[in-house]
């Protein structure tokens, strides 16, 4: 018996179970000279701390992931709002009840962008069909931000067929939870956008951007930069959506103004399908 790693664990224990003797009983936390350090809350929520926490966020889904044997993501990013095509048809209905002309076109709006949600489900599907039949060290899991939209269609799929799917959530001022359908032991909330960024390209094999906004596009940038750069290795990078990205981003212009070098175009490609999406990853590895 490791008596050393039974002692740490007896000690930590004993230093958690005091702090939480002091929530059950109503008793306001106050500095504490003699509380141990790594038991110490308004220790560690400290400005002059902050690397230690940025270290624990780093560490914690990293090992928790190791633990569970997963080696290769497949990122979905995309918008948190686009709803199902049965939320998107009973907004049509209502909004053709109620006769409100701007209720319509916005009801109208999320039912043609609800395709998307649907589309996404359909290649988390996908992946996790061809993956459970991998042996483990190679399987693919789908791994988006764990929140609604495009993110809660590509964990479902996933789900649906089977797979454990992971969630990588942000703690916001508003509300925020994770999906249903993210496996709850791969479920992970950060605090700090750099940190979860990283967990994204760690394991990340490709990474596939559906429409989406600020979220969607600082991923999307953040990724594209990496490879472009040599900080990552390449990966199929694939936008989703042909019509809405390339009326989003006139990626063309950038050559023309020499910001970029014209290869730097093949660095992602459009699709609208999501096999067609799946097989240019399958390609790229040879699978």
């Amino acid at each position: 018996m490791d008596t050393s790693k039974d002692l740490d664990e007896h000690t930590m224990a004993d230093a958690w179970a005091y702090i939480q003797g002091q929530a059950d009983a109503g008793v306001p936390l106050r500095p504490n000279a003699y509380r141990l350090a790594f038991a110490d809350p308004e220790f560690l929520l400290r400005r002059e701390t902050r690397g230690v926490r940025l270290q624990l966020e780093l560490l914690k889904p990293d090992l928790d992931q190791i633990e569970m044997g997963i080696e290769h993501t497949i990122v979905v990013f995309g918008s948190a709002r686009f709803s199902t095509l049965e939320d998107a048809q009973r907004k049509v209905e209502e909004a053709g009840t109620s006769g409100n002309t701007n209720a319509m076109l916005l009801a109208r709006r999320d039912m043609r962008n609800a395709h998307f949600y649907e589309q996404a489900r359909h290649f988390g599907r996908i992946v996790a069909t061809h993956s459970t039949a991998l042996p483990k060290n190679e399987r693919m899991y789908i791994c988006t931000g764990g929140g609604p939209g495009i993110m809660e269609a590509a964990n479902r799929g996933a789900s649906e067929a089977g797979a454990p799917t992971l969630g990588l959530n942000i703690a916001l001022p508003h509300e925020q939870h994770a999906n249903p359908y993210v496996t709850p032991e791969l479920s992970f909330k950060f605090h700090y956008f750099a940190v979860r960024k990283m967990h994204f390209m760690m394991r990340a094999k490709a990474m596939v951007a559906f429409p989406g906004g600020f979220g969607t596009l600082d991923e999307l940038f953040e990724v594209i930069t990496l490879v472009q750069t040599k900080k990552a290795h390449p990966v199929p990078i694939i936008l989703f959506g042909t019509d809405y990205w390339k009326r989003l981003l006139n990626f063309e212009v950038l050559v023309e103004e020499g910001a970029i070098s014209p290869e730097d175009l093949g660095l992602f490609r459009y699709t609208d399908d999501p096999q067609e999406a799946w097989d240019f990853i399958r390609t790229f590895y040879k699978l």
